[in-house]
């Protein structure tokens, strides 16, 4: 069994897997065509996705709904942001760390940056001789509502965006956590999104109250996704953050 199909199993998807032709991209030598299952990059309501292993952030609609995320949102507890005296981002660990125990995807053999590309990514390719490492995919960026064609040699123009901050949790109380409990938030996929490198550099380490996707329709989700991580990591946010997500979800 491939490591593409056993990560399939992992985050249990089912549906056909589908074998696309190889080709060789423009600027991409020795590129193979990944094996994406049927629901690779069809974004998911965070409501239905509650351990962060479906693909994207799909709005969330309809009044039961949206009073669903609204309670979810109200178990958010609250308290002022500290100072980031301290903060550094190897108190998290090394960048997607593959071993951080206790999330999904952790030692499955593929570092977690390439584990969400693969998650989200439509028509993913990966490096010739390569089952882990993605070279071209389409994403549906759920941050800006538009289609992005990215390639490896413009690395930046997708970023892997930490829903919550790794900043922003330490001015909330991961500066006592134990560093095993941090190397879970900076890796686990519920906390994780590629999205819009300009927007999610535009984002930096705020709360919602100061930045919100560019897209409209997509707030409400992702007021949902924070509050989950929040939930998640018994992590207070700010009061003026909690006010912005239930507002945005119609609280």
């Amino acid at each position: 069994m491939t490591r593409s199909k056993r990560w399939s199993a992992q985050v249990r998807r089912t549906g056909p897997v589908v074998i696309a032709a190889v080709a060789l991209l423009a600027g991409c030598e020795g590129v193979q065509d990944a094996e994406p299952d049927g629901s690779a990059g069809r974004a998911v309501s965070p409501l239905d996705n509650p351990d962060g292993t479906e693909p994207g952030l799909a709005s969330v609609t309809g009044e039961p709904d949206r009073a669903e995320a609204v309670d979810l949102i109200s178990k958010v507890t609250t308290k002022g942001r500290g100072p980031k005296t301290g903060y550094d981002r190897d108190e998290f660990g090394y960048a997607w760390m593959d071993t951080a125990d206790g999330v999904p995807l952790a030692r499955n053999g593929c570092d977690t940056r390439n584990d969400l590309l693969q998650r989200d990514g439509e028509d993913v390719r990966f490096r010739s001789g390569s089952d882990c490492v993605v070279v071209a995919m389409t994403l549906a960026d759920p941050y800006t509502g538009t289609a992005i064609e990215w390639r490896k040699q413009e690395a930046a123009e997708v970023q892997i965006d930490h829903v919550v901050p790794l900043s922003y949790s330490w001015q909330m109380g991961s500066s006592r956590w134990e560093e095993e409990k941090r190397r879970q938030l900076a890796n686990d996929p519920l906390n994780l999104l590629p999205v819009d490198g300009s927007a999610n550099s535009s984002k930096s380490d705020s709360g919602p109250a100061s930045w919100l996707p560019p897209s409209k329709r997509i707030r409400c989700s992702y007021a949902v996704r924070f509050a989950q991580v929040a939930v998640k990591y018994e992590m207070p946010v700010t009061p003026a953050d909690k006010r912005m997500m239930l507002e945005q979800c119609g609280g």
